[in-house]
């Protein structure tokens, strides 16, 4: 148990950054799909 503090935080800031990155990609991806047009976006 001398090292849990090292793992625990290890998993917080992995799984924080990766919540971050996330977070940051839908923003960016919303906002640059604004300014495409309706016949380029097949998933729609």
């Amino acid at each position: 148990m001398e090292h849990a503090s090292f793992i625990i935080g290890s998993y917080v800031v992995t799984f924080g950054s990766i919540a971050l990155y996330v977070v940051w990609f839908l923003r960016r991806s919303r906002s640059t799909a604004r300014f495409a047009d309706e016949k380029d976006k097949p998933w729609t």
